[in-house]
């Protein structure tokens, strides 16, 4: 077990970038900037045919980075461009069918999972992760006090490891960490100024290596 898997790894949510390679070329760089175990790709108001465009760009970049390629939503587009997984934002009903359909073969999770009563309902259909907040959800420096307190209590009872979305500021980071949430998503983070992406993420990590709490083996 390597040191990062010790403890709180970051997850990137995509940056919103109608040009394919700008937005190729910004999230290459952002990888470069240190550990990053997952890469979410949400459609935002891409078309259906622009959203497949995007992901069988990005997809490539985001593997060869080591990282896994998490499509949000569409699994035929998740299916042509070789993702490692599926990010379902909708609740149970819609993990659970996913969960059928395309485990093990691919990586499904999410849910949606608003309060303990609806996080308990996705884990009994055992994803491979819970993410709490929404992938578009970082709208203050902080992460919302709701999912940290859902990750406090679903880190110290469940091992279905959880993701949760942090804030604007990169520092928000460490609260999550501190939850004991195994996986920290970052968005306007890291992108909010795209040339920064990658010693913002170089920052991250050093600020996990630092004052993270490590996991048990």
């Amino acid at each position: 077990m390597s040191n990062t898997e010790k403890r709180c790894r970051l997850v990137l949510v995509a940056p919103d970038m109608p040009d394919v390679a700008e937005r190729s070329k910004v999230l290459d760089d952002a990888l470069k900037g240190g550990d990053v175990a997952s890469v979410i790709l949400p459609q935002y108001g891409l078309s259906d045919a622009e959203f497949q465009k995007h992901a069988e760009a990005l997809v490539p970049v985001i593997q060869k980075a080591g990282a896994a390629a998490l499509i949000e939503g569409d699994t035929r587009v998740a299916g042509r461009a070789k993702a490692d997984g599926l990010h379902i934002a909708g609740g149970a009903d819609v993990l659970g069918e996913a969960i059928e359909k395309h485990t093990p073969k691919l990586i499904v999770g999410g849910g949606n999972a608003s309060d303990r009563h609806h996080a308990l309902a996705i884990g009994e259909l055992r994803p491979d992760y819970v993410f709490f907040g929404r992938t578009d959800g970082d709208i203050k420096p902080e992460a919302h006090p709701k999912n940290l307190a859902l990750a406090e209590w679903w880190a110290s009872m469940i091992e279905i490891p959880c993701v949760v979305m942090g804030g604007t500021d990169p520092q928000s980071a460490l609260a999550v960490a501190e939850t004991g949430a195994e996986f920290v998503a970052l968005r306007l983070a890291v992108f909010g100024e795209p040339s920064q992406a990658p010693s913002v993420v170089a920052a991250v990590n050093a600020l996990l290596d630092e004052k993270a709490p490590r996991f048990e083996d």
